[in-house]
């Protein structure tokens, strides 16, 4: 049986490829983190909007196309996600 990710999973997937497997500096095009976060465009565009109006991402304007690139807010946010998560892996909580 499938296992379907919460949210907050998705977010941190989100958050860990533009801090981690960024294509170049500027940042991750909508189509890399659709591919990486294996969600649709619709879904991902509401997540996007989201973490940018909460200082979470920073949406930078390239040669006409929008990148995604994770803030000192966002990395903040995505260490005690994963402080967390690993907190509740070691009690067998699934989160």
């Amino acid at each position: 049986m499938a296992e379907y990710r919460t949210h907050m999973k998705i977010i941190g997937d989100i958050l860990s490829t533009t801090r981690d497997d960024l294509q170049d500096e500027d940042g991750a095009t909508v189509t890399y983190l659709i591919r990486k976060a294996n969600i649709s465009h619709s879904r991902i565009s509401r997540i996007l909007k989201t973490l940018v109006s909460q200082g979470l991402l920073e949406q930078v304007d390239t040669q006409g196309s929008n990148k995604y690139r994770i803030s000192p807010t966002g990395r903040e946010f995505l260490q005690a996600y994963n402080t967390f998560t690993n907190f509740a892996d070691n009690f067998g909580l699934n989160i």
